[in-house]
């Protein structure tokens, strides 16, 4: 069995970093360069950089800063945020990137994943799925006026190519109060891709019943460690107690 993975994540606004609720009221909560160096003294098993003003103000990958960013970084790092072209994929993987993680441009022009996928692998494409309840569903949260339900997006991307998917629930982005299970379940139901599940983790017991209820290999996160004494090394001692390996540091 795999290892399970604790992933930092780290979200960007284009000047510093920031923590959102129901991706909503960024707060700002630090500078990334220096929350890279303390994840990576803590032996984290993977990060996660991700701009997220990038595509709606229409800008390309920081290339100065993602490089900063993975100078510090020993472990694998996915960087996602205004990529739009082949060339910005390319550009990233020569920085050091180990995958990227796209959205808009998966909505916009779905044959993007495709293109990527057959240029650089799909070991390295990610799609990130955030997705709202609406009503007894799910749709995909965005800001391009698409319509799109979870089922139709996260098959659309499968079937193009993606590697992996980040499924995060909006409803329960930084709300700290455990994450929605019947969300992850229906993307497994749906997809036999690996998933990175987020949005809700406040405590390690909600990442112990996370491992329990569904079969997740992998959890992001960002409010615990910015908010509250717990590291991921915590939420690892949490896992190993209920029997979930874990590489612990």
């Amino acid at each position: 069995m795999l290892k399970a993975r604790v992933i930092p994540i780290l979200t960007f606004n284009g000047f510093a970093l920031v923590k959102t609720k129901c991706f909503d009221n960024p707060r700002m909560v630090g500078n990334p360069v220096q929350a890279a160096r303390v994840y990576n003294s803590r032996g984290v098993d993977e990060l996660i950089f991700l701009d997220i003003c990038a595509s709606d103000e229409e800008r390309s990958p920081d290339l100065d800063m993602i490089r900063g960013v993975i100078k510090e970084c020993l472990m694998p790092i996915g960087i996602g945020g205004g990529i739009a072209t082949l060339d910005h994929i390319n550009d990233l993987l020569r920085v050091g990137a180990d995958k990227v993680v796209i959205k808009t441009k998966a909505l916009n022009e779905p044959e993007f994943i495709e293109e990527a996928a057959k240029v650089f692998g799909s070991q390295c494409i990610t799609v990130a799925v955030d997705a709202v309840r609406e009503n007894d569903d799910y749709i995909i949260y965005n800001k391009c006026n698409k319509s799109i339900t979870l089922r139709d997006f996260v098959k659309q991307c499968e079937d193009l190519g993606a590697g992996e998917f980040i499924v995060n629930s909006v409803d329960n982005d930084g709300s700290m109060s455990g994450f929605d299970l019947e969300l992850i379940r229906t993307v497994q139901n749906l997809s036999m891709l690996p998933l990175v599940a987020c949005g809700g983790g406040g405590e390690p017991a909600h990442y112990a019943e996370l491992f329990r209820e569904t079969n997740v290999e992998a959890v992001g996160s960002a409010s615990i460690f910015h908010f509250t004494q717990y590291t991921p090394n915590d939420i690892k001692k949490e896992l190993e107690r209920i029997n979930i390996p874990v590489r612990l540091l």
